[in-house]
């Protein structure tokens, strides 16, 4: 008994409740295990011997009574031991040893946990039932099962494709690369889990899908490969969402990197090819490059409008019909729609507009000859204002634009109406700030002898820059020019406040390192009048001021700096030199001092002032070779010089630049005369009589009364006031100057006498016969001058050296 319930159990280990035994040639029992004395409750004495009919219902031993096969699994009622029946499942299979004909059956409880079973619903949900694409290829890649409710097989694939190779069953799904990928996995036997394959289904050829696949091998018991398990789902709806999602946020960092309309929309065309379209036109309404818009709502279909943007998928053979600047003459009708309602278009089938062709018959045919079957139509709107249109166009074999797609463009366009819209603005209120800027600068050049000069002022985005010639007391003359970042309005209007500050300083004779000095405590002060978060306190902090003063009667001439570039001089040989004016900090952004040098400069040199570097590495052999014979060549005017400057300029790569030139002069011996006189009231006469005298050698005697006057006034006033010898200078320039110059530096004031005063009427007659008069201090003393005007023959005949 126990010998015999050890054979069955050797020969038939389960877990669970699976009852074993078996049969012999008669149907009797002739092994019996636990597993099976647990399900019905016999134990083996009972059964062993007895048919197995005796185990069954009475409705089941007619159909039980033999067993000439083996069976699959059917469903029988067994009975217990204790007379109540049993729903189990019964599994016979043929045993033969020593020719004598066995069978072993398995019972198993219906409603018990039946592992094969499930094994079996399983298998079968995944190839009938599953919503995933499930193959089960072996060794050499045929397809041995397959799942025929599987996304891209429903209708298109059944049951002929058993036993045929899979590249044959979807050969645009499973392309050489899937075939490398499945042979990997059964070579290593490692599988492959959720990788993104694209293809073209069966069940729709002419789009691409997007598909995750698993692929898992498949071994037996011993570990030898059997095949591969294949399976994959259709992802292509949440592949195009990410695309959409990974489009918008590129978008948002490429859109917009600068204030420039046709940049902007350049961006627009280049983010949307080849993600969304295999060409983009943009079009922008000529007023927007303008920094004008209409108002908001509709447009009319006769609006100017300009290309401002195309781009074409690489290898793409398709040429604009207008190139970016040109105007956009004509368009058909469900394009200007969108200018109308501002809505956007969508056009499947770009073939059934019979209008295009006969419209635009160029760039319809343009259009046609690229293969586009589609195409979309979006407004550029930012705020319900019109600024444009941007036209999508799809050419390759994918499908037509859907809405989906129409959507994702609508997204893309509002976010570079938006950026078109600031450039627009931005645009208008720069044109505004350049228009005010060269209303502050310089109209013409100033009437002097001392230099002649050129200017250019060449700006892309920067207002803040300028520069100034101002003809300053004995016939010298004061060269400028400044940088202060900024591109507003407010930029403008400091940079104007600057200029008229340095003017009015120049005025009072400073030399060129007190003067800025100055200019750095009046920023200093108004940066400070400001809150920190005022756009004024910021826009003025930082200035550059670079100052020069040019005396044509020495040939020197002195430079300070506020930050900015060091000065360029070229002498009339060509050699280029660099001044070592030391840079002091720019203006309010630090405490003086400002130094200044020195420099003599014969006839003919140039001096070169700008607010962008001419020389590399302050290497002078860095300045373009032509340029120094174009600058000293006297016979060249300057704006000619100028015009050169800004071509070797520009072709450096560089774009803004402030420029002023000088070719110096100097006036000749015959226009100026000087004398050193004692300190002796007697020499008031003397000094009369050399003035008059050298008048009349300039034949202007009708100047001499005034010229006496001026001349005994200013001398006196040095020998009353100063000690040392008196230095008298008569200068014949544009005007008639008259110097007096001293040891004392008390500075000389304008009184109104009364009318019992017998003196302190000197000053107040020089101011009212002159042109204008002041006074300058050097290291000592001071020098008092005034000038008078020339008669108008005289004027004429001045020519300087």
């Amino acid at each position: 008994m126990n010998a015999r319930q050890g054979t069955a159990d050797s020969r038939g280990r389960s877990a669970g409740r699976d009852a074993r035994f078996v049969l012999n040639e008669q149907g009797a029992v002739a092994e019996w295990s636990a597993q099976a004395q647990e399900l019905l409750g016999y134990p083996a004495e009972e059964v062993l011997g007895r048919h197995v009919t005796a185990l069954l219902s009475a409705g089941e031993r007619s159909a039980s009574a033999g067993f000439k096969e083996e069976t699959p699994s059917e469903r029988l009622a067994a009975r217990h031991r204790d007379g109540h029946l049993l729903d189990v499942r019964a599994q016979v299979r043929l045993l033969v040893e020593d020719s004598t004909a066995r069978w072993a059956v398995v019972l198993k409880a219906a409603n018990g946990t039946d592992e094969q079973e499930l094994d079996s619903a399983l298998l079968r949900a995944l190839l009938t039932q599953s919503p995933f694409g499930v193959q089960v290829l072996d060794p050499e890649l045929r397809v041995r099962r397959l799942n025929l409710a599987g996304p891209g097989a429903r209708g298109t694939v059944g049951e002929e494709a058993i036993g045929r190779l899979a590249r044959d069953v979807a050969p645009g799904v499973i392309d050489r690369t899937a075939e490398q990928t499945i042979r990997s996995v059964l070579e290593s036997g490692v599988p492959v889990i959720d990788f993104e394959h694209v293809g073209r289904p069966p069940s729709d050829p002419d789009h691409d899908h997007v598909y995750s696949v698993t692929i898992l091998p498949l071994k037996d018991q011993e570990g030898t490969g059997l095949g591969v398990c294949v399976a994959s789902q259709d992802v292509s709806e949440r592949h195009r969402a990410q695309m959409r999602l990974d489009l918008l946020v590129e978008a948002g960092t490429r859109i917009g990197t600068t204030l420039d309309v046709m940049t902007t929309a350049r961006e627009l065309a280049v983010v949307s090819v080849p993600a969304l379209a295999d060409f983009v036109a943009v079009d922008v309404l000529d007023d927007v490059f303008h920094g004008e818009a209409s108002p908001p709502g509709p447009v009319s279909a006769e609006a100017l409008v300009r290309r401002a943007a195309f781009r074409a998928a690489e290898g793409l053979d398709v040429q604009p019909a207008y190139a970016p600047g040109e105007v956009v003459p004509t368009y058909p009708p469900f394009v200007t729609a969108c200018l109308a309602d501002l809505q956007p278009r969508l056009l499947r089938d770009l073939k059934a507009d019979r209008a295009w062709s006969t419209l635009e018959p160029h760039r319809a045919e343009l259009v046609s000859r690229a293969g586009t079957h589609s195409m979309m139509v979006v407004p550029l709107t930012a705020r319900g204002v019109m600024l444009g249109m941007a036209s999508f166009y799809r050419t390759r074999a994918i499908g037509p634009f859907e809405e989906d797609d129409l959507a994702l463009a609508t997204e893309l366009a509002a976010r570079a109406a938006v950026c078109i819209d600031n450039a627009r603005q931005y645009t208008r209120e720069h044109s505004a700030a350049l228009i005010l800027q060269r209303s502050l600068l310089p109209q013409r050049v100033p009437a002097q002898n001392a230099v002649e000069v050129a200017w250019r002022h060449e700006l892309s985005a920067n207002v803040g820059d300028w520069f100034d010639v101002i003809p300053i007391s004995g016939a010298r003359v004061a060269l400028v020019v400044g940088h202060l970042v900024g591109q507003s309005m407010q930029a403008a209007a400091e940079m104007g406040r600057l200029r008229s500050a340095i003017s009015t300083l120049a005025a009072q004779d400073l030399a060129p390192e007190e003067l800025l000095a100055h200019l750095n405590d009046l920023v200093t002060d108004q940066a400070e009048a400001h809150p920190p978060d005022d756009p004024s306190a910021t826009t003025l902090a930082g200035a550059t001021c670079v100052y020069a003063v040019y005396d044509p009667i020495s040939r020197r001439c002195t430079f300070a700096r506020a930050g900015g570039l060091a000065p360029v001089i070229i002498k009339p040989e060509g050699a280029v030199e660099l001044p070592d004016v030391p840079a002091g900090p720019p203006l309010g952004s630090g405490r003086p001092p400002y130094e200044t040098v020195e420099v003599e400069l014969p006839v003919g040199s140039a001096i070169v002032l700008s607010t962008s570097s001419l020389v590399q590495g302050g290497d002078p052999q860095t300045l373009p070779a032509d340029l120094p014979q174009v600058l000293t060549n006297p016979h060249r005017p300057m704006e000619d010089a100028c015009d050169a400057v800004i071509r070797a300029h520009q072709d450096s790569g560089a774009d803004s630049i402030t420029l002023l030139l000088a070719r110096t002069k100097s006036l000749g011996e015959d226009q100026v005369a000087a004398w050193t006189l004692p300190n002796d009231p007697a020499v008031v006469t003397t000094a009369r009589t050399l003035a008059c005298r050298q008048l009349a050698n300039w034949s202007s005697e009708e100047l001499e009364p005034t010229t006496e006057l001026i001349v005994s006034e200013l001398v006196t006033n040095a020998i009353r006031y100063a000690s040392g010898p008196i230095h008298l200078r008569l200068v014949r320039d544009l005007t008639l100057i008259c110097e007096v110059t001293d040891s004392s530096s008390t500075a000389p004031h304008l009184r109104h006498a009364y009318e019992t005063d017998e003196g302190g009427r000197g000053l107040f007659l020089i101011a009212q016969l002159t042109r204008r008069w002041g006074t300058r201090y050097a290291a000592r003393g001071k020098t008092i001058w005034a000038e008078q005007a020339l008669p108008l023959a005289d004027h004429d005949e001045v020519e300087p050296a």
